[in-house]
């Protein structure tokens, strides 16, 4: 049964194209049901997201342009609109791309954990909607246990490549444990957003957000469990922050030098950690002067950055290995279904001789016969019926000259070669 993968993502199509063809989360259980409603598409899932648009299929017939066609239609685009954006990925391909994707080798940023929830989201979909199958779901399951292994056996995800998130393992580093302390973020953008939530995952104890809208900060604090409040109100909770990140669009400073002097000298001189990641800067450079501050900027962060890009980069090749080990071994087992309805076809045929030869055994047996007699003659009858047709198409194929047909018996049947 052919298996494709087809899509788009952000190394393919401009933003504007995947806003395009995005599909709506709350949609999918009906939207997987029409595309699992053509003739020839037997399991299908949909991952949708802002990076990407991926639909996975399980085909009766080798051509993916079904699954275009139905792709461009639903999205009400021309002929041709969006086949140059389009990857199409069939079979072995298909399952490597899955992996690769899982293990955040095909994101924007290397290594990065959040894909793999959002693949595991689109597969509770389809299954919700009744679209997998045997096959898919082997594949996902298959998926998720190697972006586990990778995760596992190799520094993937281990070393910080975005800047929220070298902001916190710079905190980390300098405080060892984030328990106990408390950071305020100044802003409400992206970054910000993203920093909250890692501050969060390595057990921040209390989280401040500071925005020139208060509303936009509510918005935040509101995932991240913290308080919000407006730029006018730093100056009477900065010295309670441990750990202070900024990034504004501000073309101006927002804390100046006399304002963290009086926050260090009421926090009694305990360290705090500020990451200006701003640009223009939010944090006068002259604070870096200060006793007890430890001042870092974007510039600063480069450093941790390109250093754990280094180090996926390098974790990247080993995970490769793993995903090509992987996807022969999926490939393996999707071959190994051809010869199913071999295997129940030969033993049906065993079960039946079987019964004729043990129904034969019992007659005897009521009759009187000796059992030990009974036993050997249904252990001989039962092994002649078995090895017979077996023999005679080996010997028909000697006669023909079939000696790859031999060596296949041999190989089968686990017999040794008579010339070792």
């Amino acid at each position: 049964m052919p298996l494709v993968a087809i899509g788009l993502n952000h190394r393919t199509a401009p933003l504007p194209v995947r806003e395009r063809v995005a599909f709506p989360p709350d949609r999918l259980p009906t939207i997987l049901r029409d595309l699992a409603s053509h003739a020839h598409v037997s399991e299908a899932a949909i991952l949708s997201t802002c990076n990407r648009t991926e639909v996975v299929c399980c085909l009766d017939q080798p051509d993916g342009n079904i699954v275009i066609d139905w792709f461009r239609e639903y999205h009400k685009l021309l002929p041709g609109e969006i086949e140059p954006y389009l990857y199409t990925h069939p079979d072995q391909g298909a399952v490597k791309h899955l992996l690769r994707v899982a293990s955040g080798l095909d994101s924007m940023i290397l290594g990065e954990p959040q894909i793999l929830g959002q693949i595991k989201d689109a597969y509770l979909a389809a299954k919700e909607a009744g679209t997998v199958g045997k096959l898919l779901n082997k594949l996902f399951e298959h998926t998720f246990s190697v972006a586990k292994q990778i995760r596992t056996d190799t520094a993937i995800g281990a070393s910080p490549v975005s800047v929220a998130f070298a902001a916190v393992s710079l905190a980390k580093q300098i405080f060892s444990s984030l328990d106990g302390h408390t950071a305020l973020l100044i802003g409400a953008g992206d970054t910000i957003e993203l920093a909250a939530r890692h501050l969060r995952e390595n057990g921040i104890s209390r989280l401040i957000i500071a925005n020139r809208t208060l509303a936009r900060a509510e918005n935040l604090v509101k995932a991240v469990n913290g308080l919000a409040i407006t730029l006018a109100e730093i100056p009477t909770y900065l010295a309670e922050a441990d750990i202070v990140i900024s990034s504004t669009a501000s073309q101006l400073p927002i804390l100046g030098k006399g304002a963290v002097e009086r926050a260090i000298k009421a926090r009694r001189h305990r360290p705090m950690l500020m990451v200006d990641i701003a640009v223009p800067r939010d944090i006068e450079p002259e604070v870096s002067a200060l006793n007890d501050i430890y001042l870092y900027t974007v510039d600063d962060l480069k450093e941790i950055i390109d250093e754990g890009l280094r180090s996926r980069q390098q974790a990247a090749l080993q995970a490769e290995d793993i995903i090509d080990a992987q996807t022969l071994r999926f490939m393996g087992w999707l071959r190994s279904l051809d010869a199913v309805s071999t295997i129940r076809a030969y033993r049906d045929h065993a079960e039946a001789q079987r019964e004729g030869e043990l129904e034969k055994a019992r007659r005897m047996l009521r009759s009187g016969a000796d059992p030990d007699r009974v036993i050997a003659h249904l252990a001989y009858a039962l092994t002649n019926k078995l090895a017979h047709d077996l023999t005679a198409q080996m010997r028909r194929a000697g006669f023909e000259g079939r000696n790859d047909l031999l060596r296949a018996a041999r190989e089968l049947l686990d017999l040794k070669d008579p010339d070792e």
